[in-house]
């Protein structure tokens, strides 16, 4: 009778535990992808690229060719192997490097961050946008590789590329697509 008073109180004690934990645990989100979005993108491509000098490290170009886009919409971010990048406006595309955390002289896909949102597999990448005022996210699969590239003298920089042409682009390939 011991014995058996002993077996309830621990199966009534193990109950209220997972059930406390239970209700602290954290809830996973969602992400509701958009399927109709007001812009058309066209085939999205990726370059790894790397760095000749020793604190360059390595990256992905990201071009985003996009037409049709509304007035009332703003392309933000692009998330791709674990990576996140700010899209830049050039022309009728929009390009993002993407600059791996890691020191190593080839690219290697990084550990996904504890607050990266999507869970996507190497060929995917999502597309955050604003479309009055309201955030977002549209889901591209079957993400074309083009040839990789070096850049000799660091990493390259989108934010300055008025001032400088050291970023491959891919008008030719996407004119004729």
């Amino acid at each position: 009778m011991k014995n058996l008073k002993k077996a309830v109180c621990a199966i009534i004690f193990t109950c209220t535990l997972s059930s406390l934990f239970q209700c602290a645990s954290p809830k996973v989100a969602t992400t509701n992808f958009e399927q109709q979005t007001p812009f058309t993108v066209k085939s999205v491509v990726f370059q790894e690229w790397y760095a000749g000098i020793k604190v360059g490290g390595t990256g992905i170009n990201v071009f985003v060719p996009v037409s049709n886009v509304n007035d009332n919409v703003v392309l933000n971010e692009v998330y791709f192997r674990n990576l996140k990048g700010k899209l830049v406006k050039n022309g009728n595309k929009y390009t993002s490097v993407l600059k791996n955390p890691s020191r190593h002289y080839t690219f290697q896909k990084p550990e996904k961050p504890a607050n990266y949102p999507f869970d996507l597999k190497d060929d995917e990448c999502v597309i955050s946008y604003t479309e009055s005022g309201k955030l977002k996210y549209h889901k591209v699969i079957q993400i074309n590789e083009v040839a990789g590239t070096y850049y000799e003298n660091g990493p390259p920089s989108i934010y300055s590329r008025s001032a400088s042409n050291s970023m491959a682009t891919l008008d030719e390939e996407l004119e004729e697509n």
